[in-house]
């Protein structure tokens, strides 16, 4: 079976975080921290909440961290992570 292996030139964001307040403060520090595009959020149960960003891996990655230390500060942070160019199967997996 083949495979799609194309790969988009915007980097991915991840921040997980337990307790809505978290979240909120994670995305609202993300989206100033640097110029990058909210792609989504998703409410996982139990008050886990992943949001997602894209951009130029480098301002990703700074707003990653700005979120990453608001949600320790806010709530609960569970896992920040950046993927420099993900591939489009993974995009249109989780975020569609």
């Amino acid at each position: 079976m083949a495979t799609n292996n194309v790969r988009t030139s915007e980097a991915l964001g991840m921040v997980e975080t337990k307790g809505y307040i978290a979240a909120v403060a994670a995305t609202d520090a993300m989206l100033k921290a640097a110029n990058i595009t909210l792609a989504g959020r998703v409410e996982i149960g139990n008050a886990f909440v992943a949001i997602f960003v894209r951009g130029d891996v480098g301002s990703v990655r700074a707003a990653v961290d700005s979120g990453a230390k608001a949600a320790a500060e806010n709530g609960e942070l569970i896992s920040a992570h950046v993927i420099p160019r993900p591939e489009k199967s993974v995009l249109e997996t989780f975020l569609s």
